[in-house]
C-alpha cells in the first residue's frame, strides 16, 4: 500500500493506486467457511432445502434469543420482510417515513398501493425527527416506519408516545440495526416489530435474506401464514400469502456468523477507531460517532464533507475511487427526489430542509482499515494541495 504525502502521489494526478483490488463499502463478512460447510452438510443430509426446514427454524429460535424479542420470522430478504410486516400490521393510506434511507423503506409501502409521506430527519443524528413526523400527520395516516439509521437508534419513545397519542401504528426498519442497543436493551423489541435485512453486505448477513421480530403473536402467526402462501399445514389454505421463505443454505451462513457476530462487531469497532484517529483534526470533514451509551456494530462509516473542505464531496469521491476505495454517496439525494417519488410529490423538498442539506455532504467509506489510513492520507493531501 503506497503512502499519500502530497497530491502527487494521488491516483488522479497519474501515481498508481492505493489498491489492486477494490475495497468496497459492503463486503461479505464469510468468518468461518469450516462452519459454514458443517451447516451445508447438514441441509444437504437432511435433503431439506426450503420450506421452513429445520436451520431456519434454529436461525429463528437463536435470533430471538440474542435479541431477547419472542418471535423472529424469517424472510427470504429484507424487502419481502417489510412488505409483509407492512401488510400483517394492516397499514394502509399514507404512512410517515423518512426521505433519507435506502429506497426499498418507500418502495415497500408504494408497491402496496400506500403513500409514502416523507418527513424531515435531525441533522445531528440522520433518523427521524419526532416533530417532523407530527407535522406531517393528516386523517389519512395509519402509520410511522423509523428507521434506525447507519445502526444508531431512531427516537424511539417519542415516536411510540407520538403514535399512542395519535393511535397510529408503529414499525422499525432495523435493516442497519443487528446487533444495535437503545437504553440497553436490545434493537428487535420496539414497535409493533421491527425488520432486519440480513443481505451480504450487511455486518451479519446469511447471503440473502431478513426477518422481522415481535412480541405479538397474532402478528407473528400472520406473517408466518402470509410468507409461505397462506398454507396452514397441507392442502389449507386460510390468508393471503406470497414466497417470502429463507431457504436452508442461507439459514447455514446465518448460523456460522451468528456464531462469530461478537468477532465481527469488534472488527467493526477496531475500524471504526482507525477512521477517527485518521480524520482527526481535518477541519471540514466530520466522521458520524456512535458514542457509547448503546451498542452498534459499527458497520457503517459516515463522514460529512462541509463546503469548507478543500475539494467538494464528488470530488473526494473520484479520488478514492481512482486509488481503488469505492466510497458511496448513500442515499443521495433521498428518496422524495427518487423514482416514483420525484414526480409524484415534486415539491415534498420543501418539507425536508434538513434533509435537503445533509444529502450532499454524505460519504459512506468502507469499513477497512487500510481504507481509513489511505482516506486520511488523502484528504490531507487535498487539503495542502488547496493551501499551497
Amino acid at each position: 500500500m503506497k503512502e499519500i504525502r502530497t497530491a502527487d502521489d494521488l491516483a488522479i494526478n497519474g501515481a498508481p493506486p492505493a489498491f489492486r483490488e477494490p475495497l468496497h463499502v459492503g463486503r461479505p463478512n464469510i468468518v468461518s467457511r469450516d462452519a459454514f460447510l458443517t451447516h451445508v452438510g447438514k441441509v444437504l443430509d437432511n435433503q431439506w432445502l426450503t420450506n421452513n426446514g429445520p436451520l431456519v427454524c434454529e436461525l429463528e429460535r437463536r435470533i430471538a434469543d440474542y435479541l431477547g424479542v419472542k418471535h423472529c420470522v424469517a424472510m427470504c430478504n429484507g424487502t419481502i420482510a417489510l412488505e409483509i410486516a407492512i401488510r400483517a400490521l394492516g397499514l394502509s393510506g399514507e404512512v410517515i417515513v423518512p426521505s433519507w434511507t435506502f429506497v426499498a423503506t418507500s418502495h415497500a409501502l408504494h408497491w402496496q398501493g400506500i403513500t409514502p409521506v416523507f418527513a424531515d430527519i435531525d441533522p445531528a443524528t440522520h433518523n427521524l425527527d419526532p416533530d417532523a413526523v407530527r407535522r406531517m400527520i393528516t386523517p389519512r395516516t395509519t402509520g410511522i416506519i423509523g428507521v434506525h439509521l447507519w445502526g444508531r437508534a431512531a427516537p424511539i419513545d417519542e415516536l411510540q408516545a407520538l403514535a399512542e397519542e395519535r393511535g397510529l401504528k408503529l414499525m422499525f426498519d432495523a435493516a442497519h440495526a443487528f446487533g444495535s442497543s437503545y437504553k440497553g436493551r436490545s434493537i428487535g423489541r420496539f414497535g409493533a416489530c421491527e425488520v432486519f435485512s440480513f443481505h451480504a453486505t450487511k455486518s451479519f448477513n446469511t447471503m440473502e435474506g431478513g426477518a422481522v421480530t415481535t412480541n405479538d403473536d397474532e402478528l407473528a402467526d400472520a406473517m408466518r401464514l402470509m410468507r409461505n402462501f397462506g398454507f396452514k399445514g397441507y392442502d389449507n389454505v386460510i390468508h393471503p400469502g406470497t414466497n417470502g421463505k429463507m431457504i436452508e443454505v442461507c439459514a447455514a451462513m446465518g448460523l456460522a456468523n451468528l456464531e462469530a457476530i461478537d468477532e465481527i462487531f469488534a472488527a467493526g469497532q477496531r475500524n471504526h477507531a482507525a477512521y477517527k484517529q485518521e480524520l482527526a483534526g481535518l477541519a471540514g470533514i466530520t466522521l458520524l460517532d456512535y458514542g457509547t451509551a448503546d451498542r452498534n456494530s459499527h458497520h457503517y462509516v459516515v463522514i460529512e464533507v462541509e463546503r469548507d473542505f478543500a475539494a467538494s464531496r464528488d470530488d473526494i469521491i473520484s479520488a478514492l475511487h481512482a486509488e481503488g476505495i469505492l466510497a458511496r454517496k448513500y442515499f443521495w439525494p433521498g428518496c422524495h427526489m427518487m423514482q416514483p417519488y420525484r414526480d409524484l410529490f415534486p415539491h415534498a423538498g420543501l418539507m425536508l430542509p434538513h434533509t435537503v442539506t445533509l444529502a450532499p455532504k454524505v460519504v459512506i467509506l468502507p469499513n477497512n482499515a487500510s481504507a481509513a489510513q489511505t482516506t486520511g492520507q488523502l484528504l490531507r493531501a487535498l487539503a495542502g494541495a488547496r493551501a499551497q
